[in-house]
Formats: C-alpha cells, sequence, structure tokens
C-alpha cells in the first residue's frame, strides 16, 4: 500500500497550478497579452544566467578544496577567507588577459565555438524541475529534448578545434566527437529505463512518479544497473577523468583549447563545469527523486520530518552527492588510453545497458499484465 503525506499532496497540487510551460503561456495568450511571454522569458534567462555564473565562481572552488583534501593540502587558502575569493580573482585575470585568435585560423569559428560549447547546457538547465514551482519549461518529452540537445556541445568543441588550425586541437576535437557518440548510446539506454518505469518522458512527471520511492530502488534492481551506467556515461560524456582524452596535456598540449585564450577559454573552462552539474542534475531527477524527499513506508513521524526539508534543499542536496562523486573519480581513477575508453563502451556498458534495458521491460510488463496493482 502507498501512502502519500498530506503535505506531499499540497505540494503536487501547488506543482501543477504554478509549474506550466512557455509554450502553455504561449498558446493561451491573447493578442494583448504578448508581453507575458517575453516576460517569463526574459526572467528565465536571467536566472539561467545568474545560476551558471554562481556554479562556475562554487564549483571550480570546491573542486580545489576537494582536490587538495584528496592530495593532503590545503587547497586555496590565501585570496580572501579560507580562499573563498581565488576563483573570482581567477575569473579577473582571464577577463583582462589579452584574447590572441591565430592567424591562420578561422576567425569567425574560432569565435563562435566558445559559445556553441555552453549552449547545450543552457538548454539543458531550461528544463529541469529544481523544486514543485521552479521550472523554466516543462516540456513532456523532455527525456528526448535532453538527449536532443546534448549534442550541441560536441559541435562547439569539434568546431572549435578545426578552426585552430591546430593539429593538436584537431586530435582533441576528433577524439571528443567519437567520445561522446559512442558513450552517448549508453546514457540514453539508462535513460530509457527510467521512462519504462514511469511512463512518461516530462521531467516534472518522472520526478511525481517517484512519491512512493526512488527509481534507483525501487525499480527491482536494474534501476541502480541504470544509475551506475548512467553516471560513468555522463563522466565520459563532460570529459572528465579518466575520460579526458580530449584534453589530454601530456600528449596534446591542450587538447581541443590548445590555441583559446583570455575570456573565450574561460567559456570552455566554465562549460566543464556547468556540465558536471547538468548531468548530476538529471541523475538527481531521474533516479533520484529530484525535489522529493526521502520516506520510509508508512513511518510517518519520519516523513513528517522529511517533509519539513525545502524541496530545494532535496533537489541540491542529491546534485551535490553526484557531483562529490564525479570529482573523486577525477582525483582517484588514472586517464585511460584511447583503446581502453572504446572497449569500456562498446563491450562493456553497451552490452549490459541493452540486457537491463530488456530486462526492466519484462519487469514493467510483468507488472502491468500480472500484477496491475503494484507499483
Amino acid at each position: 500500500m502507498n501512502t502519500v503525506p498530506l503535505i506531499e499532496k499540497t505540494v503536487h497540487t501547488v506543482s501543477s497550478v504554478m509549474t506550466t510551460t512557455l509554450a502553455d503561456r504561449a498558446s493561451s495568450a491573447m493578442p494583448n497579452e504578448w508581453w507575458w511571454v517575453v516576460v517569463w522569458l526574459a526572467v528565465g534567462l536571467a536566472a539561467i544566467g545568474a545560476l551558471i555564473t554562481a556554479l562556475g565562481l562554487v564549483l571550480i572552488y570546491v573542486e580545489r578544496k576537494i582536490a587538495g583534501h584528496f592530495q593532503c593540502r590545503l587547497g586555496p587558502t590565501r585570496v580572501g577567507p579560507f580562499g573563498l575569493l581565488q576563483t573570482l580573482a581567477d575569473t579577473i585575470k582571464l577577463m583582462v588577459k589579452e584574447d590572441i585568435t591565430p592567424t591562420e585560423a578561422d576567425q569567425a569559428m574560432h569565435l563562435f565555438a566558445p559559445f556553441l560549447a555552453l549552449v547545450a547546457t543552457v538548454l539543458v538547465l531550461v528544463v529541469i524541475p529544481y523544486s514543485p514551482i521552479l521550472q523554466i519549461v516543462d516540456l513532456n518529452i523532455g527525456v528526448l529534448f535532453v538527449t536532443a540537445v546534448s549534442g550541441y556541445g560536441v559541435m562547439g568543441i569539434l568546431i572549435g578545434g578545426w578552426s585552430s588550425n591546430n593539429k593538436w586541437s584537431m586530435i582533441g576535437a576528433m577524439r571528443v566527437g567519437a567520445q561522446i557518440i559512442s558513450y552517448e548510446v549508453s546514457a540514453t539506454l539508462a535513460l530509457l529505463v527510467v521512462v519504462l518505469f514511469s511512463q512518461t518522458m516530462s521531467l516534472a512527471g518522472i520526478v511525481e512518479s517517484q512519491a512512493p520511492g526512488w527509481w534507483v530502488w525501487r525499480a527491482h534492481g536494474v534501476g541502480f544497473l541504470a544509475f551506475v551506467i548512467y553516471v560513468i556515461a555522463a563522466t565520459a560524456e563532460i570529459n572528465r577523468t579518466p575520460f579526458d582524452i580530449a584534453e589530454g596535456e601530456s600528449e596534446l598540449t591542450g587538447g581541443f583549447h590548445t590555441e583559446y585564450s583570455g575570456l573565450r577559454f574561460s567559456f570552455f573552462f566554465l562549460s566543464e563545469f556547468v556540465n558536471m552539474f547538468a548531468v548530476s542534475a538529471l541523475a538527481a531527477t531521474l533516479f533520484l527523486g529530484g525535489w522529493m524527499p526521502f520516506h520510509i513506508g508508512l513511518s510517518n513521524s519520519f516523513n513528517s520530518i522529511m517533509d519539513m526539508i525545502p524541496t530545494v534543499v532535496w533537489f541540491l542536496g542529491k546534485t551535490s552527492f553526484i557531483l562529490f562523486l564525479i570529482m573523486w573519480f577525477r582525483w582517484t581513477f588514472p586517464r585511460l588510453r584511447v583503446d581502453q575508453l572504446m572497449r569500456l563502451e562498446w563491450k562493456i556498458l553497451l552490452p549490459i545497458g541493452l540486457v537491463n534495458l530488456f530486462a526492466a521491460a519484462i519487469v514493467v510488463l510483468t507488472r502491468l499484465f500480472f500484477f496491475p496493482g503494484v507499483s
């Protein structure tokens, strides 16, 4: 028997009233209400811009601190209290640095590539439900949308490597293309497991489907395996160690951004950290219940205490847990060779993902046809 506490019902009611999509507002707007769509879009873009700025400052500082403790040192300590202003100082340094473009580079594409690398992340952040009432756009094909737009990031890297007219940049860019296209397959298979169980592709709908329990443990084992596959594949997609062969400083100088400096380099640098937040937020949304609190069966007193914690705090806490895992990977595992990276995807992750998806389909069909009342 599944019981949903009264406060959770209230949250769902508020969500259904206040979380409407931009498309819904646009379609229902009268000719004299066009300004409402413009205001809604402007506020949403401003919020995403503020979020990206905050993420860049916070995540870079956090990673430096985590890396320091993993390596038995302190990390930033000098600029500001506890080194809090170190990232801000580095940002100012990058903004005032000379921005050099190679003479033989394609000037327009070289300028455009860093912005394109950041566009994909912005599009993903727009559809993520941060709380029942904090989501810019709730698409009924949210999972499909995320899978489609995530490819824009690799286009920015490919264009940046090609337009630099540098063989090291080009090799790094080609590595990125092969790597992201390969691991995108396993990541998509993991997402499909959640879609099968939740019976919806809306990200907000997927979160609400986890009211009785999170899919990472409620999906009869296949959910946990899909979660592991997604975290590994997502780490590879954002070019984080041990999958950072695209940069490969020991082999390719700086990889695809060898010829970038100043503000344009900072866009590539920022996109890596914002991408890390985006994939962590998606993992929390799809597998860990998103903004849903943690409940234990019929323990009403415990569940009531959990409901008192704000939903945004739940979402940020789960996302931070995934972020820590990805940072942990970087300072634990050595970089893979190209052949090892491809073998991991095509000979290990992909077969396991296909079998896991097939098993998930069997579980869902069994539940629907033989145990229709069981969730």
